[in-house]
């Protein structure tokens, strides 16, 4: 173990980053462990995906996010999280991945596909959108079936089976749409869901109640082959001819790393940890941005999750008060 930091961070998402920030803020040696790209969620949203938050709400590190339009663009948020960390000259390593976090005695060793390192507190803040919910039917693993969505322009002319009807969906199904794809909605509920974007709503509704854009409501994609799917609808089974389905179902903290690390999971599958200082069951270990919403992915983000950095510190900072106290004695 050559290396020791006062706080190890393992993700390098916008909280992570801000993490980053406050621990230089306070006199921290701190290291970012990000096991793909800088904000490399944020990399693999759409091509096209426009924030629904105005920029001003995504600030962190009192550094100016300045967009071209009222809401900031994926390309735009990725260069602000590149000065942000540039200004603050935050220590982040990228493409190295996590394997395991183990106590010894009073500190927590750090153990990556590259090094093992010391720390004595650690967060996580790792999010959600690396794990999608499956469907567990038959086909979801033929590669037509994608659980991510990057641009339109591939799939022009195609039969295209879209499944969800929150924002990831409606965006996929009106982006593919306009490139002359033929796009079906299948949709559990008897609507699409209250939070789509509401500059979105409006044309998702027109177009489906034209007819341009087909969709099945209270309905489930029951089985997928390679040129056919078919389709759970009140009325019965519908097979349709398909050359992709968009599983837009929605995405979950990655359980099985936060269990690795002794981090307790409630029944309602949400990790535990103390809301007001935001440490785990393992002490000193902390928990930031949306990967403490569990399953409830839209419990947490950006805007909400930026005072989790503040409220982890202020912990460490007591525990370390308490420490340096009790050797004063």
């Amino acid at each position: 173990m050559n290396l020791k930091y006062d706080v190890i961070i393992i993700g390098a998402g916008p909280i992570g980053i801000s993490c980053g920030i406050e621990a230089i803020k306070r006199n921290y040696t701190h290291l970012i462990i990000e096991k793909g790209c800088l904000v490399n969620s944020l990399f693999h949203y759409p091509t096209n995906m426009v924030f629904f938050s105005t920029s001003e709400r995504l600030e962190i590190g009192d550094v100016p996010f300045v967009s071209h339009g009222d809401k900031p663009t994926r390309r735009e948020a990725l260069e602000y999280f590149r000065r942000v960390v540039n200004s603050w000259k935050l220590n982040v390593n990228t493409y190295e991945t996590v394997l395991e976090i183990e106590k010894n005695k009073n500190i927590y060793k750090v153990t990556t596909d590259k090094q093992t390192y010391g720390a004595d507190n650690i967060i996580i803040a790792t999010g959600f959108y690396d794990k999608p919910n499956l469907l567990n039917i038959p086909g979801e693993t033929l590669p037509k079936v994608k659980h991510y969505f990057d641009e339109a322009h591939p799939y022009v002319y195609l039969n295209l089976i879209v499944i969800g009807g929150g924002n990831s969906a409606v965006d996929v199904a009106l982006e593919t749409y306009r490139r002359g794809s033929n796009v079906t909605m299948v949709i559990r509920e008897d609507s699409l869901k209250e939070g789509v974007k509401y500059w979105v709503r409006p044309d998702i509704e027109n177009r489906i109640n034209e007819g341009s854009i087909k969709a099945f409501f209270n309905s489930k994609v029951v089985e997928i082959r390679q040129n056919e799917a078919d389709i759970e609808t009140p009325e019965g089974i519908l097979t349709l001819e398909n050359d992709f389905v968009f599983a837009m179902t929605g995405y979950h903290p990655d359980f099985s790393f936060l269990k690795k690390a002794g981090i307790d999971i409630s029944k309602g599958q949400c990790p535990v940890f103390n809301e007001e200082t935001y440490e785990t069951n393992k002490e000193r270990v902390y928990l930031a941005g949306v990967v403490c919403g569990g399953m409830d992915t839209s419990r947490y983000f950006i805007e909400n999750s930026r005072s989790h950095a503040e409220a982890i510190f202020n912990s460490i900072d007591g525990k370390r008060s308490q420490f340096i106290t009790a050797i004063g004695k």
